[in-house]
């Protein structure tokens, strides 16, 4: 008799810490789901982003305008740094105007921006919106701003202003 009780209360806390491990399994199983399934922002095709993510790379953030003319005049130059750029630089850009995924998506088409185009902000870059446009801001990878450029951009300009940051 006290055999078969030794092995049910074997038994018993067996079943009590499989219980626990499941429990604790399951709560860091939800905790990872949580934090990877969040973003902060996500572009018109749907891609979503953490601001952590970018950490190690150099972020070009372009804030536009439809309405604005060198906006415009700056998209051809906008679209061959993106083609061209290093895979340690992303390049987002913004519209100034708080437009829907829609109107933005025909914006895109419209004007041809090959490059990824913000459609919903969760959280926001660590920047002021610009008082002037079009305003480009280059994030270190580290993080921090490392400046603002005003007015229309070109590659050179571009490169110019990233490549103190790139790991050569």
């Amino acid at each position: 008799m006290v055999t078969l009780f030794y092995y049910g209360s074997l038994i018993l806390m067996k079943l009590k810490l499989l219980s626990i491990t499941a429990l604790i399994i399951s709560m860091l199983s939800g905790v990872w789901l949580y934090t990877h399934k969040q973003y902060d922002f996500k572009t018109v095709s749907g891609q979503s982003y953490q601001h952590q993510s970018l950490l190690g790379k150099v972020v070009v953030v372009n804030y536009f305008a439809e309405w604005c003319a060198p906006c415009l005049r700056e998209i051809p130059e906008l679209n061959e740094f993106y083609h061209q750029m290093p895979k340690d630089i992303v390049l987002f850009a913004i519209s100034y105007d708080n437009l829907s995924n829609e109107k933005l998506a025909q914006i895109k088409s419209k004007y041809n921006i090959e490059f990824p185009l913000v459609s919903e902000i969760k959280e926001p870059f660590n920047l002021e919106k610009p008082s002037y446009l079009p305003a480009t801001f280059i994030i270190k990878p580290d993080g921090s701003l490392a400046g603002q450029l005003l007015g229309e951009q070109t590659v050179i300009s571009l490169n110019e202003a990233t490549s103190p940051w790139l790991n050569n």
